[in-house]
């Protein structure tokens, strides 16, 4: 008698399979934008310019895969790397209905939780995006208008620190490195915003190290 496969088996290997199919589309269309429009690389160049970036996105890659799963969960990572916008969607998303649910993100309820949020949110993104698609050209001249750059600046920052207060409040001992750390990175380092993408798991490893030193000389409740 075939053995039943549990939940997470499933999700392992659907996971694998979505992931394989993606990285597949991700790599085709510009191969296929390339043969279509006799434009093909370099390959001299293009060798290089891969050596060159490669070591950075394996890096970042690694230390996603590592910050992002603890909290996320199996279900919720798999479909996050494929949907993608993790640190400024996905991740806040997961956390916020995880933490309304009262669960913990290493649990069942958890990773189903998380799973949930991050499949709604993967939908109404691809809505919004479908709206504003078509929408775009009449939209156009009142989301360029200047009053509205300073509200679209502040998005991201709203959404963290709305977050940011649930879980500061939570251990306030815990949040004084991390805080520390990204003032000081952001403030006398040519960082940017962009780089937001790369500076949380950055964060989350450097916390982590904090907090497992504070723990050790008992200064955590």
């Amino acid at each position: 008698m075939k053995k039943e496969m549990s939940y997470l088996d499933s999700v392992h290997r659907d996971g694998r399979i979505w992931g394989l199919i993606v990285c597949f589309i991700i790599l085709l269309f510009p191969i296929a934008i390339s043969i279509v429009f006799g434009a093909l690389p370099k390959w001299g160049p293009f060798v290089e310019a891969v050596i060159a970036t490669l070591p950075m996105y394996w890096a970042v890659g690694i230390i996603e895969v590592i910050t992002y799963v603890p909290m996320l969960g199996a279900g919720g990572a798999y479909l996050s790397f494929v949907t993608g916008n993790i640190s400024n969607l996905k991740l806040p998303c997961a956390l916020d209905a995880m933490e309304r649910a009262g669960v913990k993100s290493n649990s069942e309820e958890g990773e189903i939780i998380s799973t949930i949020s991050i499949a709604v949110s993967s939908i109404v993104t691809t809505l919004i995006i479908v709206v504003g698609v078509i929408f775009i050209v009449p939209l156009t001249p009142v989301l360029e208008h200047p009053i509205l750059d300073a509200a679209f600046e502040q998005l991201l920052p709203a959404l963290f620190g709305g977050l940011a207060v649930v879980f500061i409040s939570k251990n306030a001992k815990l949040s004084v490195a991390p805080i520390i750390l990204m003032l000081a990175a952001f403030i006398f380092s040519p960082l940017t915003k962009n780089d937001v993408g790369i500076m949380v798991p950055v964060g989350v490893v450097f916390t982590l190290i904090v907090a497992r030193i504070m723990y050790k000389k008992g200064w955590l409740n």
